[in-house]
């Protein structure tokens, strides 16, 4: 696959995930305590800016869902290998309402593609 393009989201940020899936892949499902390998694009919801990409680093990353954001732990679950899915994490899923973070109070747009699940 190739790094994905996020269109811009018309009205509000949601209050809730937001999950949709763009391609659904037919490997290993990836469950709530996995390991999962991921390419992934963040960009921020009302201004579209990229905030993040592993794309732009030439390489995946491999994260146990446990240490990740909530969202991610909440939306990637039940995608299987070789899908590509894009998650909407309002603040209370990502980093938070308020504080130090970055990207603090933020809604947070992400495609991730599921490359492999321990």
């Amino acid at each position: 696959m190739e790094k994905p393009e996020i269109d811009f989201i018309e009205g509000p940020p949601p209050a809730e995930l937001v999950i949709t899936d763009l391609v659904v892949g037919d490997g290993a499902e990836a469950t709530p305590g996995a390991v999962v390998d991921v390419h992934y694009l963040g960009v921020d919801f009302e201004s579209g800016e990229e905030f993040d990409s592993s794309w732009n680093r030439g390489e995946s990353i491999e994260f146990p869902l446990g240490q990740l954001i909530a969202g991610w732990q909440e939306g990637i679950p039940g995608m299987k290998v070789g899908g590509r899915r894009q998650l909407v994490c309002p603040p209370a899923l990502a980093y938070g309402e308020s504080g130090m973070h970055r990207l603090a109070g933020r809604t947070l747009v992400f495609v991730i593609d599921l490359l492999g699940v321990k």
